[in-house]
């Protein structure tokens, strides 16, 4: 913005099936905590805004053409730079000036169209290159986290929330007869199965938790910021949902699904190092979920409050 002497520069994404939003949620980042960043679900009603989907335009600004907030600084004209990548329009890069000269309909747009190309393969490239990193951390099933990660995140959670004395809490959560399900259906239904299932968990969960598939059938789910009683509501919330419905495989089975769920947090006391504290809210989330199969399953147990 300064090195062109702009108001305003926003950039708009189309992310229609939310997997920009999920990158930015892998690096424990909200995209409206960006600046500047706007990501649209709705395609068809973004680009109903602009006026032109292939080349730059340039104009007064228009209020209609805005995804966002009029910028603080007035703005009189704009240029629109639609983002084109080879699979598609990828989104628009918005300049805004507050002189009513600096962008015109009629003036050249060679340098606008080459910059928009240019923005649009940067983008491709990043997404591209944060995609290839987070395949080596999550389960090529279900597309939560592998272990491996869960490892590492919590090994740096439970050092957080010593640090500047946060909550943390741990679900564990358990398909419940998961094997019957494979005699009876088959490994194929087995994997609708949990593809559902991560799904239906991952639908609960806000941005900054982190669902993993510890092995199996088990599911490991990280709550930053998360007491107790909150993470044990959230549980009942996920039973709820995964029990909501059957799952429907392609083969037309209707498969019942429950899950036994274990709710744990990190102890108040908190003494030890990171590793032994981490280890022990692992044990006690799963302490839990076998308490909950062992007391009839399709229920959520707690360990109890310190």
């Amino acid at each position: 913005r300064t090195s062109f002497g702009l108001e305003s520069v926003r950039l708009v994404l189309l992310d229609p099936h939310g997997v920009l939003e999920e990158l930015l949620a892998a690096l424990g980042v909200q995209s409206c905590q960006i600046p500047h960043l706007y990501l649209e679900r709705d395609v068809r009603a973004t680009l109903d805004r602009y006026p032109d989907l292939h080349r730059p335009w340039l104009g007064p600004w228009v209020r209609h053409h805005q995804p966002f907030p009029a910028p603080q600084t007035p703005v009189r004209s704009e240029a629109l730079l639609p983002l084109r990548q080879p699979d598609g329009l990828a989104g628009f890069l918005h300049l805004g000036s507050a002189d009513p000269q600096r962008f015109r309909a009629g003036q050249g747009t060679e340098f606008l169209e080459r910059l928009g190309r240019l923005a649009a393969v940067c983008i491709e490239n990043a997404v591209n290159r944060e995609r290839l990193r987070l395949s080596g951390l999550t389960d090529g099933l279900t597309g939560l986290y592998n272990r491996r990660h869960l490892d590492t995140r919590l090994a740096e959670e439970v050092a957080r929330a010593r640090r500047h004395r946060l909550d943390l809490a741990c679900l564990f959560i358990d398909a419940d007869h998961f094997k019957q399900v494979n005699d009876r259906y088959g490994h194929a239904a087995g994997d609708q199965v949990l593809i559902a299932l991560a799904k239906r968990i991952r639908d609960q969960l806000r941005s900054s938790d982190l669902a993993a598939r510890y092995g199996g059938e088990e599911i490991a789910v990280l709550l930053p910021q998360t007491d107790l009683h909150n993470a044990a509501l959230l549980g009942e919330r996920i039973r709820e949902a995964v029990a909501a419905a059957p799952v429907d495989t392609p083969e037309g089975e209707r498969i019942p699904v429950t899950v036994s769920i274990g709710v744990a947090a990190l102890p108040a006391t908190r003494e030890g190092d990171n590793a032994r504290l981490a280890a022990q809210l692992l044990e006690a989330a799963d302490r839990e979920v076998y308490r909950a199969k062992s007391e009839g399953r399709n229920r959520v147990c707690c360990m109890p409050a310190a």
